[in-house]
C-alpha cells in the first residue's frame, strides 16, 4: 500500500518531488483511493485527474467529513463527484465517527488480486528503526506547531545507538530559517521543542519497549525545500 502526498500545485522543488511520488503510484497500483472532503469542488491538478478518469485501475472516491454536512449538501456533493470522476465508486464516510469505514475496507479487499506473500506473516514492517523515530517526531511537530512551520522542517535521525536497556537517538531538525522569525504564542521556541521531545520519547518508549534518550537540535538551512542536493540526500528527489 502506498500512502501518497495530497495532490497540490507545486510551489517549490520539494513539492514537485512529492507529486512525482503521486504519479508513480499508478505504475503498480491495484486500487486507487482518492479522498476529498465535504465542501471541496475543484480538482487541484487537471492533468492528474485526467489520468484517474481514464484509468483502468478501480477507483474509490471517499467523500469524508460527512458528519459536518446535512443530507441536501451530501447529495449535492455525491452528484458533483459522480460527474467529475464518473469511473469512481463513491463512498460517503466519516473517519471521525467511523461511519462506512468498514465498508470501504471490505470493498478494497474484494478488489485486490490474490498473490503470494511478499514477507513472512510475523513481519511487522520493512521500515528501519530510524523511520519510526523520524515519523514520531514529525507527528509531534505537527501537533505542537502552527501554520506552515511543520512543513518547513525536516526530521533526520543522525545516530541510533541501541544498548540492552536504552536507545540513544540524535536528531537534527533541518529548519528553514524563515519560519523561526515569528511565533504567535507565549510558549518559547525552547519550551515548544522540549515538549516535542518529551511527547516523542513517551511514544517511542512504548513502541520499542525500552528507555529512550532523545537529543533534538536545530540546523537552520535557508530554503532547503528548493535545494536539489538536500532533497536528494533526504530521499525526496530521485532524479
Amino acid at each position: 500500500m502506498s500512502d501518497t502526498p495530497g495532490i497540490i500545485k507545486p510551489a517549490y522543488e520539494m513539492q514537485e518531488s512529492m507529486m512525482q511520488f503521486v504519479k508513480s503510484a499508478f505504475e503498480d497500483a491495484d486500487v486507487l483511493i482518492y479522498m476529498v472532503e465535504i465542501g471541496e469542488k475543484e480538482l487541484k491538478d487537471e492533468a492528474f485527474f485526467n489520468r484517474i478518469i481514464h484509468s483502468e485501475i478501480p477507483v474509490l472516491l471517499l467523500l469524508n467529513k460527512i458528519d459536518k454536512s446535512n443530507q441536501e449538501q451530501l447529495e449535492e456533493q455525491v452528484a458533483l463527484w459522480k460527474e467529475k470522476v464518473p469511473n469512481a465508486e463513491i463512498f460517503a464516510i466519516s473517519a471521525l465517527e467511523n461511519f462506512n469505514v468498514k465498508e470501504v475496507f471490505d470493498r478494497i479487499i474484494s478488489l485486490l488480486p490474490e498473490s503470494p506473500p511478499y514477507y513472512p506473516k510475523d513481519t511487522l514492517t520493512d521500515k528501519p528503526e530510524r523511520f519510526f523515530v523520524n515519523e514520531t517526531i514529525r507527528e509531534k511537530i505537527l501537533i505542537n506547531y502552527d501554520k506552515e512551520i511543520p512543513y518547513a522542517v525536516e526530521v533526520e535521525t543522525e545516530e541510533f545507538i541501541e544498548d540492552d536497556n536504552i536507545i540513544f537517538v540524535f536528531v537534527p531538525l533541518l529548519w528553514w530559517n524563515a519560519t523561526r522569525k515569528k511565533e504567535s504564542s507565549s510558549v518559547t521556541k525552547e519550551q515548544r521543542l522540549k515538549r516535542v521531545g518529551i511527547q516523542a520519547r513517551e511514544d517511542l518508549e512504548k513502541f520499542f519497549g525500552k528507555q529512550i534518550h532523545i537529543e533534538l537540535f536545530v540546523k537552520v538551512s535557508k530554503d532547503w525545500r528548493s535545494n536539489a542536493f538536500q532533497l536528494r540526500r533526504l530521499g525526496y528527489n530521485q532524479k
